[in-house]
């Protein structure tokens, strides 16, 4: 009888470790690092290349975890809000960068807007507008059928907003599931 409930409770603390290895790891790919730029890094462009980040951003696809990189010298990254953006305006900067090797990690959906902190840079094209979209799905997962709506060019920027919402279902879900398994493995100890 003794030998019974341990392999009961060999099955289920082994069930117990799967769950959780699976729920951890269940449908998210690798977060990404992302060199802004490429090869060309972050520099004012020339007068025949002003939309460089803009196609850059084109071509790239970036989820949140995601993270950029820039690279640059004798210049600076301003983190700003879409006005800021559009108008080149330094001066009420989220997050100012200037140390010639800065990280920005992407950690909520929506639109980050990077500006270079030299007003004839970014007026010449040395601003990035990347648009992040959720966590990484895996490559099983389905596709979302929600589209953002369409955005005006010059009215006022959105809010910063958490990503904590996003995950907040899936961890529950996971947590929930967990700690009813440590309920019943403390059933099964208590009863034999």
């Amino acid at each position: 009888m003794k030998q019974r409930n341990m392999v009961s409770l060999l099955s289920l603390l082994c069930s117990t470790f799967l769950l959780f290895s699976a729920a951890s790891m269940h449908g998210v790919e690798a977060m990404k690092e992302f060199k802004v730029g490429d090869d060309f890094g972050w520099q004012e462009p020339g007068s025949n290349n002003t939309s460089v980040y803009s196609q850059w951003a084109g071509k790239n696809r970036f989820h949140v975890g995601d993270s950029l990189s820039f690279e640059y010298k004798n210049d600076s990254v301003l983190l700003v809000e879409k006005w800021g953006y559009y108008h080149c305006n330094t001066s009420n900067a989220i997050i100012a960068f200037n140390n010639g090797k800065s990280s920005m990690k992407l950690d909520r959906p929506g639109p980050f807007y990077f500006i270079s902190g030299t007003f004839d840079h970014c007026r010449n094209g040395q601003r990035l507008l990347v648009e992040v979209m959720g966590l990484h799905q895996s490559p099983h997962s389905p596709p979302s059928t929600i589209a953002a709506p369409p955005e005006t060019l010059l009215g006022p920027g959105p809010l910063p907003s958490s990503s904590a919402a996003q995950s907040l279902f899936s961890d529950v879900t996971f947590y929930s599931v967990f700690v009813a398994h440590i309920f019943m493995l403390f059933g099964i100890c208590c009863c034999y």
